[in-house]
């Protein structure tokens, strides 16, 4: 659990307040509302899934229910996301297990666990990549995959940075102060470096343009990449 104010104490509350259901479908666009779906993430039948940066879980209880995995992992480093996920999914468990941690930490505790991990525009946009992938990498079992969904540029359009530089992004403290959190926007060429440095192999980039209008529905970079056998 993290020692550092909790910058995701106020997302998705409206939400979780009017809408408890388990989504039916599995979204990787900004929009939530076009592109591929969990056919990105492979065989899923019988494997041991990690959702980094899991938020609400949403995600993973879609996956926990439409599909027949051994188990899913749903990992985030805010308390109240961990809570909220709890209270919309806790009675998905115990193939559905909600975790309290900063992503790196629990991929570097769970060596050779995984068969799947994934990132929802999660943990791979708000972590150092030079620490998160090699975590992940060694978390896979060999073989194993990672697909993540990232931001293709920023929000309103600036260009991804060509090198490994994060920006500094708004966010509020759980008393509603003014802060920022750093996120990694990064061009398609930088990902592909950091990948193959981290030890990952057939490395595939698809750009998804949003299926929505306007400056605050950017285009989506699906990442996916498999742990060197």
């Amino acid at each position: 659990m993290t020692s550092t104010a909790d910058l995701w104490h106020h997302y998705g509350r409206v939400r979780a307040e009017r809408d408890r259901a388990i989504p039916q479908t599995f979204h990787w666009t900004w929009s939530q509302d076009g592109g591929p779906g969990s056919e990105a993430l492979g065989t899923l039948t019988g494997r041991t899934v990690g959702d980094l940066g899991a938020g609400s879980a949403r995600h993973a209880a879609h996956l926990t229910v439409h599909h027949s995995l051994a188990r899913i992992v749903a990992v985030d480093g805010s308390p109240a996301q961990c809570d909220m996920a709890a209270t919309l999914y806790g009675h998905l468990a115990p193939q559905l297990r909600i975790v309290s941690s900063d992503a790196v930490h629990h991929l570097t505790a769970h060596p050779d666990t995984y068969d799947v991990l994934y990132s929802v525009f999660g943990a791979v946009d708000f972590t150092d990549p030079h620490s998160l992938l090699p975590a992940a990498a060694a978390a896979l079992r060999p073989g194993g995959r990672l697909a993540f969904s990232t931001l293709a540029h920023y929000l309103g359009g600036r260009p991804a940075q060509p090198d490994v530089v994060a920006a500094d992004i708004p966010a509020r403290t759980p008393q509603g102060k003014e802060t920022t959190m750093r996120r990694w926007v990064l061009q398609e060429h930088v990902w592909v470096k950091l990948l193959d440095e981290a030890g990952f192999t057939g490395i595939d980039i698809d750009l998804l343009p949003s299926p929505t209008a306007g400056p605050r529905c950017p285009a989506t970079l699906l990442v996916t990449a498999h742990r060197t056998a």
